[in-house]
């Protein structure tokens, strides 16, 4: 069981805990740069996020958004796994276009002509999830684009993070069904390793639960929403360059 997995794992499950995504946002990228094959990474850490994002779901599923969260299965699944079929043949880095982006988009706490700008491109709703499913299909990456649309619509901390899980988890299924029906020869899974995986993720989970997230008001929750935004934003770039 490689340390470096393990470690990237609980670190990412700590960040997910709190937001509803993190787990494929920040540990794709980390497991890329340590010499990890793209489907070898998605085999390891979709069923840890997935697993994650059940128990979120299952602790606040009468907070989910379902208007918001029936446009992402109409509008973003279909192109998740459409370009998740095409990027296992093609390669494309799209960090440096999403990570000034979240940057930009994190400013809005601090700055009221950027929150109008935002508010303006966010009125393009039905392109926005479609390029969500775009971006997610070819980098595991889309769940910036999740939390950052999420973020904008001044959710409550509870239906912020349940809606997030709720549609980060959803991707999860069709990544994997995606990769089990056309990418069956390139999957490889370390079933045993992916169990102890997945249950430190949820141990880790429970623990961050009660210890922190339950202790966060709704303006720090925001906050460090925003914060957490300008970190992937931050952390896109640096693996671009």
């Amino acid at each position: 069981m490689p340390m470096e997995i393990m470690i990237t794992v609980a670190v990412t499950a700590i960040i997910q805990s709190l937001f509803g995504a993190g787990i494929l946002l920040f540990g794709t990228p980390l497991l890329l740069l340590l010499g990890y094959e793209f489907v070898d990474v998605l085999i390891v850490l979709l069923p840890v996020s997935l697993a994650v994002n059940l128990m979120q779901v299952l602790k606040h599923h009468a907070h989910v958004d379902w208007t918001f969260y029936r446009k992402i299965v109409l509008l973003t699944l279909p192109p998740i796994a459409v370009f998740l079929f095409l990027v296992t043949h093609v390669r494309i880095n799209i960090g440096l276009i999403v990570g000034p982006f979240l940057l930009f988009i994190a400013f809005k706490e601090w700055s009221a002509a950027v929150g109008r700008v935002i508010d303006r491109l966010m009125r393009q709703e039905t392109l926005y999830f479609v390029a969500m499913g775009v971006v997610h299909g070819v980098s595991n990456l889309g769940g910036s684009l999740l939390t950052a649309l999420v973020h904008h619509k001044n959710y409550p901390k509870d239906v912020a993070r349940v809606t997030v899980a709720a549609c980060y988890g959803t991707f999860a299924v069709v990544q994997l069904l995606t990769l089990g029906f056309f990418n069956r020869q390139q999957v490889d899974v370390p079933v045993f390793d992916n169990v102890i995986y997945l249950t430190v993720a949820v141990m880790i989970f429970g623990l961050i639960d009660e210890a922190i997230y339950s202790q966060i008001n709704a303006e720090k929750f925001r906050r460090i929403f925003s914060l957490f935004l300008a970190l992937s934003g931050v952390v896109l770039i640096a693996r671009s360059v």
